[in-house]
């Protein structure tokens, strides 16, 4: 009985729990791992901020951007992508308008010119005109032929001359002039002087005129690529004469 009611020893200490702790390679492991991913995620989000940043920009530089920056251009004397790149738009803009101005005012003055050079032409016709009406009521010319204008002058064409002579003959010469005219040029060919007659149809050096107040004639004549002429002299016979009539000269225009 006593044995029964003796209490057995218990052991009064707290359960051991043993726990299984991760060495120092398996920490650095986890740290690195986690090291990484953090750097993997600042740098996507780096990456997604800038190109918001550079949409934004855009957005901003095609607000300020004037209407008739996406119209095709006329071609300048600078390049308008070059200067778009320095980011001043309104510089740019203002560039453009200066030099197609400039473009429109170089054009109207060769324009302006041409017609210059026509309207002084068309004055010395007028003038040309004017004085042979004077030279008609004037009566200077009352006994026999005389000439009233001969010209020379180079074409367009190189080594082509044209040369032009009018004649008149006096109000008391009831009756036609028949004669003819022979022409000589005066030219400088390799340092020296030669004088040729011009030929007309037939291989004949006179040409034939037949005129009752007012005559007109006009050709033209080619001269070697080394020739320069100096002048042409024209000579007025009439029918049945040996003798000329009148002898003028003419210098090519300058």
């Amino acid at each position: 009985m006593f044995n029964l009611l003796r209490k057995k020893p218990g052991i009064l200490a707290a359960r051991l729990v043993v726990r299984a702790r991760p060495s120092w390679q398996d920490r650095f492991a986890i740290a690195t791992i986690g090291c990484v991913f953090l750097a993997a995620f600042g740098w996507v989000m780096y990456e997604i901020g800038r190109h918001e940043a550079l949409e934004q920009q855009d957005d901003f530089e095609q607000s300020e951007r004037p209407d008739d920056a996406h119209e095709e251009q006329p071609s300048y004397s600078f390049n308008p992508s070059a200067c778009r790149q320095t980011k001043k738009q309104k510089l740019c803009g203002e560039i453009g308008d200066l030099t197609q101005q400039l473009q429109i005012n170089t054009t109207s003055n060769q324009n302006l010119t041409v017609q210059v050079k026509t309207l002084a032409s068309e004055n010395d016709q007028l003038k040309e005109k004017l004085a042979f009406l004077q030279h008609l009521l004037s009566g200077n010319n009352k006994t026999g032929i005389s000439v009233y204008q001969f010209s020379l002058k180079e074409t367009q064409t190189s080594g082509i001359y044209r040369y032009a002579l009018t004649l008149l003959q006096g109000e008391e010469k009831k009756g036609y002039f028949k004669g003819n005219l022979r022409f000589q040029v005066q030219l400088l060919q390799n340092g020296h002087s030669k004088t040729i007659p011009l030929i007309g149809k037939h291989s004949k050096q006179d040409f034939p005129v037949n005129f009752k107040s007012l005559h007109r004639f006009e050709e033209s004549f080619k001269v070697p690529p080394n020739a320069v002429v100096e002048s042409i002299q024209v000579q007025i016979f009439k029918n049945g004469e040996s003798k000329a009539l009148l002898t003028e000269i003419a210098k090519p225009a300058s």
